[in-house]
């Protein structure tokens, strides 16, 4: 079975809380024994886990990074739906989504992965070729989320509106230039958010794709907000509406 790393407390944690038997053994900082380590490591052994002290050489080695926090997992793959087809189908009740088109940045991906996991979003898609896949950077950044929301990569982001939107699905893009707001729309119903790239939007067949367009109100100097913290308002002010 095919093994990949998972860095970082809150990354390594949320695996052991979901699916302890994936976890093939965890690296920690050796020199490290502080309350929060203490504390982890109780909880890697209740698990079941196997708990290796390295060195910080070591950890950085596994990791590929200096950002591990003194801890790292080796961990199998656990089963994810695949398809959307089989995301939609085995959900109980109006689906949330979101769609990304053009983040190619891990720590952004990360960061919608967290925000999406908060807001009770179903699945977050992306096209294969205007995006980042997971990494141990996302998984890190995601803080657990890329353990909990499925992320999908599909070949055609505009063939997958579509089949949205043969299933009932209501697809709204963001834009700068939209000229109604997030608080004017109606985000009740089965939704799919679609956010671009910071900076370059969507792209326009993505953009034309959509039903409709909105903007996040801007009142101060800058003209928009970073991907993840768009994904965060909007998302947010959706599941507002929908526990209304």
């Amino acid at each position: 079975m095919a093994t990949h790393v998972l860095f970082g407390f809150h990354a390594v944690t949320v695996r052991l809380k979901t699916a302890p038997g994936s976890v093939r053994e965890v690296h920690v900082d050796a020199s490290r024994r502080d309350a929060r380590m203490r504390q982890f490591v109780a909880r890697a052994h209740e698990a079941g886990a196997r708990v290796i002290d390295s060195d910080d050489e070591r950890l950085q080695r596994l990791a590929g990074t200096h950002r591990h926090q003194g801890v790292v997992a080796r961990v199998d793959a656990v089963f994810k739906p695949r398809t959307l087809d089989e995301v939609l189908d085995e959900l109980p009740g109006e689906p949330l989504l979101l769609l990304l088109d053009g983040v190619t940045d891990p720590h952004n991906l990360g960061a919608c992965l967290r925000v999406a996991d908060g807001a009770g979003v179903h699945a977050v898609i992306a096209p294969k070729d205007h995006a980042v896949a997971v990494n141990a950077t996302v998984a890190k950044v995601a803080s657990g989320a890329a353990e909990t929301v499925p992320y999908l990569m599909v070949t055609n982001l505009a063939r997958c509106i579509a089949q949205l939107k043969e299933r009932g699905i209501r697809v709204v893009g963001t834009a700068d230039d939209a000229s109604q707001t997030l608080y004017q729309a109606d985000l009740r119903g089965p939704l799919a958010l679609v956010l671009g790239a910071e900076g370059r939007g969507m792209r326009q067949l993505t953009r034309t794709s959509c039903d409709a367009l909105l903007r996040v109100p801007m009142h101060g100097a800058v003209e928009s907000l970073n991907v993840s913290v768009a994904a965060g308002v909007c998302l947010f002010e959706a599941r507002r509406r929908r526990d209304a």
